[in-house]
């Protein structure tokens, strides 16, 4: 009788414990297919000149279509001093959104030449189009609020080598 009450309870642990790991899988934020892309930091600061004076900011680029798509999706947290450039081929115009981005943003969009157009903000999870309204070749997502501490507005010229190769492919 002491086995079969063992062996009952060994059962009865292991359905436990597989029900337990179902529900943590299902409640977890970062499922299958769902995990935050984590690019490579790029060794040079982007360095913004912004009306509160220079900012540097260390970033990962995105660059080609598949991490562009992903972005900064996922991602739950992000120091302040840190971003996410996506440098497109040419200068195009770009749309944006916020779908399975649970963090908020703010959206720099910059020409070829590194000047920004404009600063734009994502809503966590919205699928609104976010646009400059004009062609440019780069967006800078920040943490939201980083822009404005920064000084970044229309006209603020961004500087990186990825920015400075790009104004002299014209």
């Amino acid at each position: 009788m002491t086995a079969r009450v063992q062996l009952f309870s060994t059962r009865m642990l292991f359905a436990a414990g597989m029900a337990l790991l179902a529900i943590a899988l299902l409640l977890s934020p970062v499922r299958a297919g769902e995990a935050p892309m984590i690019l490579p930091t790029d060794p040079t600061p982007l360095i913004v000149d912004g009306a509160n004076g220079p900012h540097s900011f260390s970033i990962e680029i995105a660059n080609t279509p598949q991490e562009q798509e992903q972005g900064l999706m996922y991602r739950r947290s992000m120091p302040d001093d840190h971003g996410m450039l996506f440098a497109f081929d040419q200068s195009e115009p770009l749309a944006f959104w916020m779908k399975n981005t649970p963090m908020p943003l703010d959206l720099v969009f910059v020409s070829s030449r590194g000047e920004v157009r404009a600063v734009r903000q994502g809503t966590p999870f919205s699928t609104d189009i976010i646009s400059p309204n004009e062609p440019v070749r780069f967006v800078l997502e920040l943490k939201a609020g980083i822009a404005e501490k920064a000084g970044i507005s229309d006209g603020v010229v961004m500087r990186h080598p990825v920015i400075e190769a790009a104004s002299h492919d014209r």
